[in-house]
């Protein structure tokens, strides 16, 4: 009598199956056929073929570009899995690249989940008086809708002010919200909503610590707008400088300064660079990877060479910062890991909805690029011309 041996692919699917119904593997988590392969100690072609069966049966989807995902379980008894986007981005020349990198995150994470994102409520933020803002709060629920992730204005006090009818419009409508990226506008504003966020003090320090070690003496901080992400960069680049003073070295003296909003983005520029050159700084840490751009740009038409002379970073890891040569350094928010936490915020904010306000953040990490090199001997002791 003789016995068949059952193909290894389906060894390991039904182990994996077996995993799934006890529920030892959560919902939205990736199933890599490397990672599978690596596990079993079998070749790729044959954890694909199991990851093939699992899909057979329901169990993953797979995405282009984006792995093999658990099909997700249904939502919750009256928790409709809706949500919509209402994202104040930054009005100008870079503002949809933006806003399409600052959904990215939510789109991939509805994908894995089986959930829908409504983007047409608010189209893009919205604008108009309270009476707009009603009706397109109350077109959301209309459509299903169960809470709102809302990323707020930084630009001026009257888009904080719209930010605040909004918010009281969904307040009102009994559409509980989370904050993503940054609270509302206002220096050392209070916290009302649950918020999700990068850990913005943990990228400014070390981007001014990458160009402290990369020799730079004199760094800069530049600024945007009094919002808690900006307060939080600056408090890390002040942190970093107080860091490398410890010991017998008195502390590098700080230098802010701040993106007038109110000038055309060059002109802007063209003040700030002024500045730097002034003070001979060597190292400028930017709020976002726009500025810093900005500035390489008019710091090179003057004769500036970057980074020899001054090594610049930013934050966000905008795609415009890696679309030349001269790359930005940058710190990169974890887009995936935001809309992940951004949604289980939510859904404790719907089963406990008097709970205080929940502030999560989410670590980051820094790309290393051109535009911060390590800095050269023989550049007047780390300072630039002054030109």
């Amino acid at each position: 009598m003789t016995t068949e041996r059952r193909p290894k692919y389906l060894t390991i699917s039904g182990l994996i199956e077996d995993q799934i119904r006890r529920g030892d593997w959560q919902d939205g988590m990736l199933l890599s056929a490397r990672g599978i392969a690596e596990e079993h100690q079998v070749s790729p072609v044959t954890a694909s073929r199991a990851l093939q069966v699992l899909r057979d049966k329901g169990l993953i989807r797979t995405f282009d570009r984006l792995g093999s995902y658990l099909t997700p379980t249904a939502p919750a008894e009256g928790l409709t899995a809706r949500w919509a986007l209402c994202f104040r981005v930054t009005p100008g020349p870079w503002h949809q690249a933006t806003l399409s990198t600052t959904r990215a995150g939510f789109q991939q994470m509805a994908r894995r989940r089986g959930i829908e994102l409504d983007t047409e409520s608010f189209i893009e933020g919205v604008i108009g008086g309270p009476v707009e803002f009603r009706r397109r709060v109350d077109r959301a629920v209309g459509a299903g809708v169960s809470g709102v992730f809302f990323l707020p204005s930084r630009v001026s006090e009257e888009s904080a002010r719209e930010d605040e009818a909004i918010l009281a419009s969904c307040r009102d409508a009994g559409l509980p919200v989370v904050l993503v990226e940054r609270n509302l506008r206002g220096p050392n504003r209070s916290l009302d909503y649950d918020l999700v966020a990068m850990d913005d003090v943990d990228g400014g320090l070390r981007c001014t610590r990458h160009l402290i070690d990369q020799g730079r003496r004199r760094v800069a901080f530049v600024t945007g707008s009094p919002t808690s992400s900006h307060e939080g960069r600056l408090a890390g680049y002040l942190a970093a400088l107080h860091a490398d003073g410890n010991g017998d070295r008195i502390p590098p003296r700080p230098l802010v300064l701040e993106q007038d909003t109110d000038l055309p983005l060059k002109a802007a520029y063209q003040r700030l660079a002024d500045r730097i050159l002034a003070d001979r700084v060597d190292g400028v840490v930017c709020f976002q990877d726009y500025t810093a751009i900005g500035l390489i740009l008019e710091l090179l038409t003057r004769g500036a060479r970057i980074p020899r002379e001054i090594a610049l970073t930013g934050f966000d890891d905008l795609p415009i910062g890696d679309s030349f040569a001269l790359g930005v350094t940058t710190f990169a928010p974890p887009a995936d890991a935001i809309a992940e936490e951004a949604l289980r915020l939510m859904r404790r904010r719907i089963e406990e909805p008097s709970a205080p306000p929940l502030k999560v953040l989410v670590p980051g990490r820094l790309i290393v690029r051109e535009s911060s090199g390590p800095h050269r001997e023989g550049q007047g002791n780390g300072s630039n011309p002054g030109r």
